[in-house]
Parts: C-alpha cells; sequence; structure tokens
C-alpha cells in the first residue's frame, strides 16, 4: 500500500496543509515543535483511528476548531487508488469515508490503511509495565486481522461488567451474585481463551523475527526471548476463575486474565526490562515493531507504510546506519530535526514550519 497525498484540516497545529509523499522514502525535516510528529500522527490514524502518543480524540483537533479532517488519497499493490478520510470531532461522533462512502462504522476503516510507526516512546514497550506489552501485541493482532478488534472490544465489556459485579458484592458471595458470576465466567472463559491463544500464536511467530532483526540492528549474535506464559494458559482460564473467586470477591476486582497477563523481553537470558542498558532496550524496542511490521506485510499481502518518527536522533551511529541499512521494502518516511545521515537517501525531502509544508 503506498500513500499518495496526505492532507490535513485543522489537526493538531495544521491549518490546512497537504503532503506528497513517494512511493520510496520520504523525509520530513524541521525544528522541534514545527508538527513532524504530528503529521506522522496524522498518517497512523487512518491505520488504527486512535493516536499513538495516547491522546484523546478531542486533542487532535487544532485549538478554536469544532473538527479535524485527514484525507489520504493513496494505492494499492495492484494500482487501484482509494480516498480515505476520517473526520475527528471535539463534540460528538467521528466519522469515515471510503471513496466519498460513509461506512457505517469507523472502526470499519482499520485493515484499509495499515502504517507502523517507530518513536522513541517504543521504549516504553520494553521498559514499561505489563500493560505497555499487551498493547504492543494487541495492536498487532488488530493488524493482522480486524476480527481481533472486535474480540479486544469484547474482553474489555466482560472484565468491566465483571468487575462491576465484584464491586457491587461488597464481598459476599450471594446465591444471586454467584450465579450471575457463572454467566460472565463462561463468557470470559470463551473470549479469553480465544484471546490468550492469539496472544501466544503471535509471540512464537514473531520470535525469530524479532531475534533476526535485533542482530542485524546490534551488529552481534544475541539471545533474544519472547515469554507468554500467563499461568492461566496451563491450568485454563475456567479453573483459573474457580480458584481466584474468592479473592476477586474481597478485592472487588478480575485478578486473573488475558487484561493482567505480560509478555516477558529477554537478552542474553535476563529480563531486558531490569538488566538491559537503554542501548539495548531501544534496539530490541526496535526489533519488536520491524518483526510486527514485516509478519504484518507477509500476512495480510499489504505492506504497511513504515514511519521512523525522530528514531535516528535516539540512536548511536552504528545503530542507526545498520537500522537503515535493514530498512523493508516500502514506503517510508522519516521525520527528523537533525540532517540524515548518509544512508537515508531520501527520495524526497519536505520542510516543515509551524504547521506547513514549505514550498
Amino acid at each position: 500500500m503506498i500513500v499518495d497525498r496526505l492532507s490535513l484540516l485543522d489537526f493538531r497545529n495544521y491549518q490546512a496543509s497537504t503532503f506528497e509523499l513517494t512511493d520510496g522514502v520520504t523525509a520530513v525535516l524541521g525544528d522541534n515543535g514545527q508538527g513532524k510528529t504530528n503529521f506522522a500522527e496524522a498518517l497512523a490514524y487512518l491505520a488504527t483511528l486512535s493516536s499513538f502518543r495516547g491522546a484523546p480524540s478531542e486533542a487532535l483537533v487544532r485549538a478554536g476548531a469544532d473538527m479535524a479532517v485527514v484525507r489520504a488519497e493513496l494505492h494499492d499493490e495492484v494500482g487501484r487508488e482509494s480516498l480515505v478520510e476520517a473526520e475527528i470531532t471535539v463534540v460528538g461522533r467521528n466519522r469515515v469515508q471510503v471513496n466519498r462512502q460513509r461506512l457505517p462504522r469507523v472502526r470499519d476503516l482499520l485493515g484499509v490503511v495499515r502504517v507502523s510507526v517507530f518513536s522513541p516512546d517504543d521504549l516504553v514497550a520494553v521498559k514499561g509495565g505489563p500493560s505497555e506489552r499487551r498493547r504492543l501485541l494487541d495492536d498487532a493482532l488488530v493488524a493482522l486481522a480486524t476480527k481481533y478488534d472486535a474480540l479486544r472490544l469484547e474482553l474489555d465489556r466482560v472484565v468491566r461488567q465483571r468487575n462491576t459485579l465484584l464491586k457491587q458484592a461488597g464481598g459476599r458471595a450471594t446465591d444471586e451474585v454467584t450465579a450471575t458470576l457463572d454467566v460472565w465466567d463462561a463468557r470470559f472463559v470463551d473470549v479469553g481463551e480465544r484471546f490468550g491463544l492469539a496472544r501466544a500464536t503471535l509471540v512464537e511467530r514473531c520470535g525469530p523475527a524479532v531475534s533476526e532483526a535485533y542482530e542485524q540492528l546490534a551488529g552481534r549474535p544475541t539471545t533474544t526471548e519472547l515469554v507468554y506464559e500467563p499461568p492461566w494458559r496451563v491450568t485454563g482460564l475456567a479453573e483459573a476463575l474457580a480458584v481466584a473467586r474468592p479473592d476477586d470477591l474481597r478485592r472487588g476486582v478480575s485478578t486473573v486474565g488475558p487484561h493482567r497477563d505480560d509478555l516477558v523481553l529477554r537478552l542474553s537470558g535476563l529480563p531486558a526490562r531490569t538488566h538491559a542498558s537503554q542501548g539495548e532496550q531501544r534496539t530490541l524496542a526496535l526489533a519488536l515493531r520491524l518483526a510486527i511490521h514485516r509478519l504484518v506485510a507477509e500476512r495480510t499481502g499489504s505492506t504497511p507504510v513504515l514511519v521512523l518518527d525522530d528514531v535516528l536522533s535516539e540512536l548511536d551511529p552504528g545503530r542507526a546506519e545498520a537500522l537503515l541499512a535493514n530498512l523493508p521494502v516500502g514506503q517510508i518516511v522519516i521525520t527528523s530535526a537533525g540532517p540524515l545521515p548518509a544512508a537515508a537517501a531520501p527520495d524526497r525531502v519536505l520542510r516543515i514550519r509551524e504547521g506547513a509544508v514549505e514550498t
């Protein structure tokens, strides 16, 4: 998939700007605070319908405006052209259109545009808590198949409903509470087991690709491990929930299940979160993103646009050169506040100043 043109209206600090991209490497350059990451955020929004910076929708709308519009003209591997538009409102529902036809649901846009973003914030996938790694896995699943978005939403709904019941029970296992918990647990087991299996399968498939990418970036053989082995998958979620029920009632919260899992990352046999240097952690985060990007391209037959948002400035020269030398084939966008290494060799350079493309 190739994005030929991206137009922004009242998105972040952009009043009205259009970016003409190339199917090779486009460099988006400018001083800090001019809007480079905002551009990357807009491009990625069309793929995920969310901000990779974790911002709420209303924060994406320019101050003083009621609505932002992100519009992309693109073509696929066989040359079919599409126009994708997303309207992001401060109040009310967002809307999306494909080829001027409004989609019944905003989330029907998932899978139409594919974008992989590398940013300095990716370091939290290694250094941060379990929720960051769960998000990494789950976003990857949705990129691979949009059915996992519905499954993720259903899992969240079941956990919320179960937690509400546990809080209302006040620690008392009455007949009514027990009967209702049995109903929610049955649904939890169905959804949770499927989601856990999907995560485990993804981790198994990504493992070799992460190892390969890490060695390419680090320039030396290193043993990397991705371990997703929550205890409940050993006993089965039904038994784990039954064992945990007294504790869940006492605490008023669901203590076991996919919503509490972690992905353990190891380098040379040691936990990367606590034992790796920051350079090693950043390299591992990049390797994870590269592996997922390649897996999505392979499994879907559509190569995502690869966005490197100010990543090169965070790497030492050796790793920056290694990253550029091992980038996958496809459309690439690189943003930077400083000069790019010669190896970047952009086919087009766009310069951003105060939310506008300089001409």
